[in-house]
């Protein structure tokens, strides 16, 4: 299989209370060995605005120690998800405080891809959903040239891979307004089938613009639910990516099952995303 099956970090982890979502502080170590054991390839690592200087990737030793962790196991970091951003997009404070906050977003953001080379993880993913959900044309340029600010100033190949909510042609649109190849997009399939949008209609807008993929459920206007049970339609989804020869990986980020249960019901996600590869060729 030419692609890689791996986890959004947290997902190996008893939640207790801590949502769907969350950096796992107590356990994260232990996930590259769960996540070897259950035939995973890779850990997309979170940084998340929630005690962020004390993730790893925020110091000396948590970088050593994730170096070390991906030679014990083979687990690749190859994808960080900047969910810092959801918790302080600078565009959606007041002019008070906006340039402060975007001071502060552009220090933090350049911290952590400095961690990046030192990993050699190529792609940072940056959502626009929710909270920070580019909602007009003052938003979408606001973030556009403070990206590109970033972008232009680094001296990486880091890609950046944005997750939004726009129309397939309206993000489109707006990823190729960048004028450079290392913006594209990071696709969620939950996001967009909460929303209704069509996956295959997508997914074949987007095309060599997608960097990444995270393979989740929604119902229309909904939660997540586990694979299958929501409104994703997968099979046009699969369908789209064999279309494009998308040769990039998969990230599951899907519904939690039980507590207690997580290598169980990730085993069963590997399973049913491997059998939609298998079938559409992907």
């Amino acid at each position: 299989m030419k692609h890689q099956i791996g986890i959004m970090q947290g997902r190996l982890t008893q939640p207790k209370g801590r949502g769907i979502q969350f950096f796992p502080f107590d356990n994260w170590e232990n996930e590259f060995f769960s996540a070897q054991k259950i035939g995973l390839e890779e850990i997309e690592f979170i940084f998340d605005y929630d005690k962020y200087t004390q993730n790893p990737l925020w110091t000396k030793e948590g970088i050593e120690t994730i170096r070390e962790l991906k030679k014990k196991t083979g687990i690749q970091v190859n994808v960080v998800c900047f969910d810092y951003f959801m918790r302080r997009p600078f565009y959606k404070s007041d002019l008070k405080e906006q340039s402060l906050i975007k001071k502060e977003n552009t220090e933090i953001l350049e911290k952590v891809l400095l961690a990046m080379k030192e990993l050699e993880i190529g792609l940072i993913e940056i959502p626009l959903v929710d909270a920070s959900s580019l909602k007009n044309n003052q938003e979408k340029l606001a973030f556009q040239e403070w990206l590109l600010g970033i972008v232009d100033r680094e001296d990486t190949s880091i890609r950046f891979g944005l997750e939004t909510d726009l129309k397939p042609k309206d993000f489109l649109e707006y990823i190729e307004g960048f004028c450079n190849p290392r913006v594209g997009a990071n696709y969620d399939s939950g996001n967009s089938s909460g929303i209704g949008y069509d996956l295959y209609e997508e997914v074949t807008t987007l095309r060599d613009h997608i960097f990444n993929i995270h393979i989740k459920d929604r119902v229309y206007q909904g939660t997540t639910v586990p694979l299958g049970t929501g409104s994703a339609d997968f099979e046009q989804l699969f369908k789209g990516l064999s279309e494009i020869g998308y040769s990039h990986n998969f990230i599951l980020q899907a519904a939690r099952g039980d507590e207690g249960k997580e290598e169980d019901n990730i085993s069963a996600q590997m399973k049913f995303v491997c059998e939609y590869i298998e079938k559409y060729n992907v």
